[in-house]
């Protein structure tokens, strides 16, 4: 067996391939199906194509989006610098919905209200401010 990727549905393509942007992802590759009427855009981390989420788009909408979507679970990424992701994250208008308090893991949620899950590379970060502090926001 072999892990080939993960979908999830998007409602607007161009916001959610900024947000995972925004992750670090990179586009890998691309299907647009005319009788399907719908798109297939993979990202990954750079050097990671082996590693896509595949963002489906269905061209004629999908009105069961957003829904909580905490039955799907979540997507994981580990990152060089937690403070330093969440804080860019944050700038572009992320809500950091459980912010990473220990120096080791956060929550946001992608435009679609996918629960995307942050771990810091390596040991701990030590605590500092202002992600102590900060309570957590809605679900993650």
């Amino acid at each position: 067996m072999r892990y080939l990727h993960t979908m999830v549905r998007v409602k607007d393509l161009d916001e959610s391939m900024a947000f995972y942007r925004l992750l670090g992802l990179e586009e890998t590759r691309r299907y647009d199906s005319k009788e399907g009427r719908f798109t297939l855009v993979f990202m990954a981390p750079p050097g990671q194509p082996e590693c896509p989420v595949e963002l489906t788009y269905n061209w004629d909408g999908d009105e069961g989006l957003p829904s909580d979507s905490r039955h799907f679970g979540h997507l994981a990424y580990e990152v060089d610098d937690i403070y330093a992701k969440c804080a860019e994250l944050q700038a572009a208008g992320v809500t950091i919905n459980r912010p990473p308090r220990d120096g080791r893991m956060a929550f946001v949620r992608s435009p679609d209200n996918i629960s995307i899950e942050l771990l810091q590379k390596g040991e701990a970060q030590p605590a500092r401010e202002p992600w102590v502090s900060m309570p957590s926001v809605g679900h993650w």
